[in-house]
């Protein structure tokens, strides 16, 4: 249950995954203070009205309308819109006095114009105002229809602060009352999000996609089926109850017979639609009939039928116990992480060991030799400071001076601020971050803003300066080719993301500026947020293992949402402990957990969530419901098939590098922060091999290679590593630029890479141990308050196995044309 109780409207259409929903919204404490709901209008072009509507509120006590407007007679056709249900909505009126909640009607505005999967509300575009001229109302597209209908239930309910709604697997849904939601200061719910992929009741029987029909009927909920749209289904479908384990079973072999799409037997690809008529003691307090005699059929062509329902009236239910709520609520860690929780909890550190390290040997995929030109920028990495006249100014102003450097940098380099994929945001005090976000945001107005890590150094940022930002963009002019996942609504599926930031950015990964076919996703740093609530975990004596765990499952499920098919490397940040064996031991646990996340597969993987229903109706790869090749794709992460037979052979060698990084604070005053640095995807199978190397020709560096083939190019992923132990000499950053290139030259030549640039080649991203080096910052910043690379300053470094370092940087390298030796 949730700590935070929350006054809840529920947008209902009268289906079942909007009440369920709201279910769960009780079963969290919160309260329901009104019911909303959108109807089709009887006039207007196709149902929809195109003036501004006007609120009507069904009191449940008085059971009439408010106002003038009345709700008129059930329309000839279906609305047939892909955000608001309006099928049966004729019985939606009786959900007052059935709940005894009030409910707020008004009619769609406008049709379905905007069809973004990701959806962006332009206030400079198509907007009018309200009656009183005060409320901005985009007339346009039916989603804004919301706005007026929630302002309108604020005014009578001012405590409201969240809004629920029933979105499972559609992103197109979800970001519309997304929008809406936070534009009006509510809280986006949206407990069924993703719920068909979590753990089912039984951690030895796994749950079938229909597990959310038949977690409604334990709750007592009755939802009938009212339109069919799939072949398979048909009129004889139509009044199925199918939250029941008969109505269950008869969708589910009747939709088989066709090879529907994944998410077909929850109807999220319109296959059916249900109005609920009835449901638990503790919400409905009498239940809607609808005579068999005002049951009419409605064949609409194109496989599409519907009922017409007159005549529905309440009948008294039997005098109950409220009781609890029999609603299910997914367990916090799926199977796999559960028992990596047992097993980071029940051996002892010590028993991890290094393996040794092999060096590349006969290297499959590039032979003995090849040839590689100056690295090609693909990639803009800034790092951006505050200008020194700035320091002593409030955190505000700093930040605003950093946000106008990137306005430079971007104008001056022919890019917008929506082409950011990633950022990195280093504060000194991690209490000034509201602050900082308020300001930061103001760079992002397009959805999809880049992912992001939040973290605090401290006092070992540069003297004066209290933010850094690092910043990764392609570096393509025009069109950027990018998606993005961005679900700022609570569930129980992974943190909710509310602000400029998004859980994962996606783009194609190029050599030469010639797309290579992968994909490189980035994904936000991720902390030990319980999903349901966005509280941490109660502390225990376990909580720093749970929070371990936790944010690496929340990771996992965007990483495998985003069908990565493996990390290039990772580092998890630590807040500050009192010693270094304590900051020794928690590197070793979340070392532990990585390794065991990476072991290899033991029978069949979790099959993939499926397409969006956004996808199915617009995405030419999905448009049909049938099973598609797309659709039936399983993705694994880590994908042991992209793996050359030789590394599958050597399990412990596919491990990716991964570092424990001791910052100041984070987040939340979370232990823990998950960064995945680069998730790789549309990798051939057997195009892919790790390399470790002990040694790579300067002293005290060792090395790691991860390395893709493609077509036409080779995708080189190197992390390199230094013994805090190891003498370099080096004094601030051109001693470290030049230590690292020197490191990464000798790296290459052992793979048979001969590098042909002398020059010092700046890493993408690197962390330093502050007190490994006499003075770090010694010739950092450059023009434009922009530092020569991008540094992690770091109070202690550490590897997977707790050994100390000094340094760790990354570097890609993509090489459009090799030569494979002989």
């Amino acid at each position: 249950m949730s700590a935070e109780r929350l006054n809840v409207i529920a947008l209902i259409s009268g289906g079942k995954d909007s009440f369920y929903s709201l279910l769960h919204c009780i079963h969290h404490g919160h309260r329901i203070v009104a019911l909303a709901n959108l109807f089709p209008a009887t006039s207007g072009s196709h149902g929809y009205s195109t003036t501004i509507p006007t609120v009507q509120v069904i009191d449940p006590a008085e059971q009439q309308l408010e106002g003038t407007a009345q709700v008129g007679g059930p329309p000839e056709r279906d609305l047939n819109s892909f955000m608001y249900q309006t099928v049966g909505h004729e019985v939606i009126p009786l959900y007052a006095a059935a709940t005894d909640i009030p409910l707020y009607r008004q009619p769609i505005v406008g049709g379905a114009v905007r069809h973004e999967r990701d959806y962006h509300y332009d206030r400079d575009h198509g907007c009018a105002a309200d009656a009183q001229g005060s409320v901005p109302f985009g007339g346009d597209d039916e989603t804004e229809s919301m706005l007026p209908l929630l302002q309108a239930i604020r005014a009578r309910h001012p405590d409201a602060n969240a809004l629920c709604s029933g979105a499972i697997l559609s992103t197109y849904q979800r970001t519309r009352v997304e929008s809406v939601a936070l534009r009006l200061g509510l809280a986006p719910l949206s407990y069924l999000w993703k719920y068909p992929v979590l753990p089912g009741p039984s951690s030895s029987v796994p749950a079938d996609e229909a597990q959310l029909l038949r977690d409604m009927a334990t709750a007592g909920l009755e939802a009938r089926i009212v339109k069919v749209a799939s072949a398979g289904l048909d009129e004889r479908h139509l009044w199925e109850r199918v939250t029941s384990d008969a109505g269950v079973d008869r969708v589910k072999a009747a939709l088989r017979r066709f090879g529907a799409a994944e998410g077909a037997s929850l109807g999220e690809g319109g296959e059916f639609e249900t109005v609920v008529v009835d449901g638990p003691a503790r919400l409905f307090k009498k239940r809607i009939v609808v005579p068999e005699s005002g049951r009419a059929v409605v064949p609409e062509g194109g496989g599409s039928t519907w009922l017409m329902l007159r005549g529905a009236r309440l009948d008294a239910k039997p005098a109950r116990a409220e009781g609890d709520l029999a609603v299910r609520e997914p367990a916090l860690l799926d199977a796999k992480f559960q028992s990596i929780l047992e097993s980071v909890l029940s051996a002892p550190q010590d028993t991890d060991v290094a393996p040794e390290s092999r060096g590349p040997g006969r290297w499959a995929l590039l032979g003995k030799s090849a040839a590689a030109g100056n690295a090609s920028p693909e990639l803009l990495h800034w790092s951006v400071l505050a200008d020194s006249h700035i320091a002593g100014r409030s955190i505000q102003e700093e930040t605003s001076h950093v946000v106008e450097t990137i306005r430079s940098l971007l104008s001056s380099a022919s890019q917008d601020s929506s082409h950011i994929t990633n950022t990195i945001i280093m504060l000194r005090d991690m209490s000034d971050f509201p602050k900082v976000n308020e300001e930061y945001g103001k760079l992002f107005t397009k959805p999809n803003p880049p992912s992001r890590i939040t973290i605090s150094c401290g006092d070992v940022l540069p003297a004066g300066r209290n933010i850094a930002v690092h910043i990764t963009m392609p570096n393509v002019q025009g069109r950027h080719d990018r998606d993005g996942l961005h679900v700022q609504s609570r569930s129980y599926w992974a943190p909710a993301n509310i602000g400029p930031y998004s859980q994962a950015i996606e783009i194609p990964v190029t050599a030469g500026h010639e797309p290579t076919g992968l994909g490189a996703v980035y994904v936000a740093g991720q902390i030990p947020l319980i999903p349901a609530s966005m509280s941490l975990p109660p502390s225990s004596h376990t909580s720093l293992q749970q929070q371990i765990v936790l944010s690496l499952q929340h990771l996992w499920r965007i990483g495998a949402e985003m069908k990565i098919q493996y990390w290039t490397s990772a580092v998890a940040y630590f807040a500050r402990p009192s010693s270094a064996d304590d900051m020794e031991q928690k590197a070793k646990l979340a070392g532990r957990a990585w390794r065991l996340i990476h072991a290899p597969p033991e029978g069949d993987e979790e099959a993939e969530s499926g397409p969006d229903p956004w996808d199915l109706k617009y995405n030419p790869r999905y448009m049909s419901l049938g099973g598609s090749d797309q659709q039936s794709t399983r993705v694994a992460l880590p994908d042991w098939s992209i793996f050359t037979l030789r590394q599958q052979n050597e399990p412990e060698s596919c491990v990716p590098p991964f570092f424990a990084v001791e910052i100041a604070s984070l987040p939340r005053q979370s232990a823990v922060e998950w960064h995945a640095h680069t998730g790789l995807k549309k990798i051939d199978e057997s195009s892919l091999e790790t390399v470790h190397l002990p040694e790579v020709g300067a002293e005290g560096w060792r090395g790691w290679h991860v390395i893709v083939r493609t077509a036409g190019a080779l995708v080189v992923h190197t992390v390199l590593a230094r013994e805090r132990s190891s003498e370099s000499g080096a004094t601030g950053f051109r001693d470290l630029k030049h230590a690292m290139g020197t490191a990464h030259r000798g790296s290459l030549e052992r793979l048979g890479v001969r590098v042909e640039s002398s020059a010092d080649e700046a890493p993408c991203l690197s962390y330093v141990d502050t007190s490994s080096v006499e003075s770090l910052w010694q010739d950092a910043e450059g023009p434009n308050g922009q530092l020569s690379f991008a540094v992690v300053p770091c109070h202690s470094l550490w590897s997977s196995y707790g050994e100390r370092l000094g340094c760790v940087a990354l570097y890609r390298r993509a090489i459009s044309a090799y030569i494979p030796g002989r």
